[in-house]
């Protein structure tokens, strides 16, 4: 029989040179056209009297991210119109519709050639725009996570968001990341090193995809 393979972390007790992270830039995919709601970009839904957006930048400062990158796509102008992103830096991405891993592309080529205040950081959060239920408290806590640079949030041991990926992967991911799958071929094949921080106690990983789930923003 062939010997079990290595379980999920869901501590690590080594920690590493990264244990505890230096300065790490918030990456918030915000591109989505919202397709299953009738075209509405994700984006602008509103949200307390503001366009969604706007509360998942918050969310990143509020957890501790220096620096806040915002992928664009659907809506790109409008959205930069209406939503106040004066302090992100917002990052176009012409393919968008591919799905998130185009997002998340663009979003890690734009950490990796970043210059001044962005080129000091040392890891990226991941976010989606369209995950109003996930706050600061979850994203504290994944920055805080030991290991190698390699963490997620958990809920009821399922992995969701945010995610944090060290800066020495972020080539490697970008290079991987297609279609609606994201990072999801390399969380896998890095399975061993990952930590999963447990969230489900202080946030909820619904997402805004269908029109049902309108009623969730406020």
């Amino acid at each position: 029989m062939a010997p079990p393979s290595t379980p999920h972390h869901t501590h690590d007790t080594h920690h590493g040179h990264h244990g505890h992270h230096g300065p790490t830039a918030g990456l918030l995919l915000a591109a989505g056209g919202g397709r299953r709601l009738g075209g509405r970009p994700k984006a602008l839904l509103e949200h307390r009297g503001r366009p969604l957006v706007e509360h998942a930048v918050r969310v990143l400062r509020e957890g501790g991210c220096s620096r806040v990158y915002v992928v664009l796509g659907a809506a790109a102008d409008e959205v930069r119109a209406r939503a106040g992103l004066d302090d992100c830096v917002t990052v176009d991405n012409p393919d968008w519709a591919e799905g998130m891993g185009s997002s998340l592309r663009a979003g890690l080529d734009a950490l990796l050639n970043a210059s001044g205040a962005g080129a000091t950081c040392t890891a990226a959060l991941v976010s989606l725009v369209d995950q109003p239920g996930i706050g600061p408290e979850a994203v504290r806590r994944v920055l805080a996570a030991p290991g190698a640079g390699l963490a997620a949030a958990s809920y009821d041991g399922q992995r969701g968001h945010p995610v944090l990926f060290g800066a020495d992967r972020w080539a490697d991911i970008a290079r991987t990341a297609v279609g609606d799958r994201g990072a999801r071929a390399y969380l896998k094949e890095h399975a061993a090193e990952l930590t999963l921080v447990e969230c489900g106690d202080v946030a909820e990983a619904y997402d805004i995809d269908l029109p049902q789930d309108l009623a969730r923003l406020e």
